[in-house]
């Protein structure tokens, strides 16, 4: 997607101000690579239209489109939307590799992807945290300068 004069180029605040720009929870998964209780965040059962952005940065991720029941706890995507450039990086920390994600702009922690998605979208899951995101619904996304994803909604 082409850049949108109506969102300036992200530059990553420091630290400082990301503590005091987000709540304790979003830091903690964002900056600290936390992970939120299952069932707990704000998205994990989330059914309105329009798209999931980044927290810190803006930088639009995943479209409600792709967004499933995973039965897991937490906001799950077959995929993110379309030339959305996150990083993906391997994870230990739980003592077995897994897939970490993050947000291609801000390098926000998001969640992690598994290969055990529907076969039928392309076998993935992404398992991400609410806390990360910030859902703009589809009537704010000309708003919020966002309006190059109104063509996602229109069959």
């Amino acid at each position: 997607m082409t850049s949108n004069p109506a969102r300036p180029p992200f530059v990553k605040p420091g630290d400082e101000e990301l503590r005091q720009r987000l709540t304790p929870q979003q830091y903690r998964v964002t900056q600290q690579e936390g992970t939120e209780r299952a069932f707990t965040g704000e998205y994990w059962d989330h059914t309105e239209n329009g798209i999931y952005v980044d927290v810190v940065s803006g930088e639009p991720l995943f479209s409600s489109l792709d967004k499933y029941d995973a039965g897991c706890g937490w906001p799950s995507f077959t995929r993110p939307i379309p030339d959305v450039r996150l990083t993906e990086n391997t994870d230990y920390k739980i003592g077995y590799a897994r897939t970490e994600v993050r947000s291609g702009q801000a390098d926000s922690h998001l969640g992690h992807v598994f290969p055990d998605g529907p076969q039928e979208q392309g076998g993935l899951r992404y398992c991400i945290n609410s806390a990360a995101l910030r859902f703009v619904p589809v009537e704010r996304l000309e708003a919020e300068g966002y309006g190059e994803y109104l063509g996602l909604f229109r069959k």
